[in-house]
């Protein structure tokens, strides 16, 4: 491991944030002259820059859900992703990686401004006690997402070995400190010391309206069963997981058979405005995010027959999958699923420009559903495995009554393989259908050792193997250039 520094990593934090975001200006000034954070309110308020607006959904065009697309607008780094080739547009241009590692690590200092001075703040009784614990666990909850969505982008998956990232959790104070790029699992340490802590002391009485768009309890729930997913402790994801579902989990999860919906997907407005809705309990946090991703004119999407045919591909013969329909079209001959209600910041009120963005469901209901299934398959629970896919798909298919089965599945796959096996095949499958451009999948590839082939314009193709290096993506020039960080291996 090698030390990086400060200089190559956070500085770049504070040119970036200069000139792309208005809600950061206390980065404007050098270190120790920052705005004073001298009370509670204060420490709150500056959390909501503790999310990234980076998406993250551009590994989307790296996976095995997209197909070369005719008729759209695509730049150099789409091209790049497309391939696997390491993107080299820089930090400024939005859904690339760069944009992704500068913005994140952005929001974690936020975090750690206001970790580094809740224990000086004044405190006048229990209640500002209460609230000081439920700002802490807010801090350390976006502190541990970040990097742990940073660590699953830029560093191998969870047990293979190798260089992570660095776990940044002070503040900048001196102009040339030290970081050192941890490995994997050491990181994954960090990320669970964070998330347990905060979720011991996470608080949803202190969000107003706005608690989706927040770590409030049941997000920092998902997050849990998604972080022992990943590491493969499969009992701790159970546990986690039943924590948030409970005794009902159906009602963590959306029902797209029924009237709201039916009525909803007729309008390609109207139904990525009520899937994404704040009001509905699958939504268990939102976030806003800087990026054109949303935009069925850019970049690359689902090949048309593609999709037909993975929303076709059922064990429940003669139903209709309604997360098919409704979807965009896109370019020329694909599709992109309408999930995303594509808006725009103005930079003023009289201004002519400013920001796209859509907002993005972070942790959703049907994902800790799957996330659970998967942990009891591995854990040898079948009948409880079943029992939340049967959940998922009576929200699913319309057209009649789906009743699973384990007979069902092994004369689906025409397998006979292990149960367990089994039930991984149609839980990967529905992951996929669930989750398709909502940027899960490349986890998912990485996890499985998923093999990806991409074909060309000129009728080529390029293949990414199970275990191929290009699934790490590669650290930014300007962290190894300036700041001394080494790359990833190629």
């Amino acid at each position: 491991m090698k030390a990086i520094r400060n200089i190559g990593l956070l500085r770049w934090w504070m040119v970036w944030i200069i000139f792309f975001s208005s809600c950061n200006d206390f980065l404007d000034e050098d270190p120790d002259n920052r705005v004073t954070l001298d009370n509670l309110e204060k420490a709150s308020q500056l959390l909501v820059n503790a999310y990234s607006t980076a998406s993250p959904n551009f590994t989307e065009w790296m996976t095995d859900n997209v197909q070369f697309t005719q008729g759209t607008n695509k730049r150099l780094s789409h091209q790049q992703m497309y391939a696997w080739e390491d993107v080299t547009t820089g930090p400024t241009e939005q859904d690339t990686p760069d944009f992704y590692w500068f913005q994140t690590y952005t929001a974690i200092s936020h975090a750690n401004e206001v970790l580094a001075i809740l224990d000086e703040l004044p405190i006048n009784g229990e209640d500002d006690i209460a609230r000081r614990d439920a700002v802490e666990a807010e801090a350390l909850l976006t502190r541990a997402y970040g990097h742990f969505m940073l660590v699953n982008l830029f560093g191998p998956h969870f047990g293979e070995g190798g260089d992570g990232i660095p776990y940044v959790k002070t503040p900048e104070t001196t102009f040339l400190g030290t970081y050192e790029r941890r490995s994997v699992n050491r990181v994954y340490d960090d990320i669970e010391d964070d998330l347990l802590e905060g979720l011991q002391k996470v608080d949803d009485s202190f969000y107003s309206n706005s608690g989706k768009y927040h770590f409030n309890k049941n997000a920092a729930l998902a997050f849990a069963s998604r972080f022992y997913l990943f590491k493969r402790d499969f009992v701790r994801c159970k546990q986690y997981s039943d924590a948030l579902l409970g005794s009902n989990p159906g009602a963590f999860v959306r029902d797209l058979t029924s009237q709201q919906f039916q009525a909803a997907s007729s309008s390609v407005i109207e139904y990525p405005r009520l899937y994404t809705s704040p009001e509905l309990a699958a939504n268990l946090m939102l976030m806003r995010k800087i990026s054109l991703f949303q935009r069925p004119d850019f970049a690359y999407g689902p090949e048309s027959n593609f999709y037909s045919s993975l929303f076709a591909a059922s064990v429940f013969g003669g139903l209709t999958d309604e997360r098919e329909n409704p979807a965009f079209v896109k370019g020329i001959n694909a599709v992109f699923p309408a999930r995303y209600e594509s808006l725009f910041e103005r930079s003023s009120l009289n201004s002519s420009v400013g920001f796209p963005y859509y907002i993005h469901i972070a942790f959703t209901g049907e994902e800790v559903l799957l996330n659970r299934a998967e942990a009891n398959a591995f854990l040898g629970n079948l009948d409880e495995s079943i029992a939340d896919l049967q959940v998922l798909s009576e929200k699913r298919f319309s057209g009649g009554t789906p009743t699973l089965t384990l007979e069902d599945l092994r004369t689906f796959y025409n397998s006979t393989d292990d149960a367990n096996n089994i039930l991984s095949y149609i839980i990967f499958l529905e992951r996929r259908k669930e989750f398709i451009m909502q940027g899960l999948r490349w986890f998912d590839l990485k996890r499985y050792f998923i093999p990806v082939i991409h074909d060309l314009e000129n009728g080529s193709t390029v293949s990414l193997n199970a275990e191929d290096l290009r699934k790490v993506l590669q650290i930014p020039v300007s962290a190894q250039e300036v700041g001394g960080l080494e790359p990833n291996p190629r």
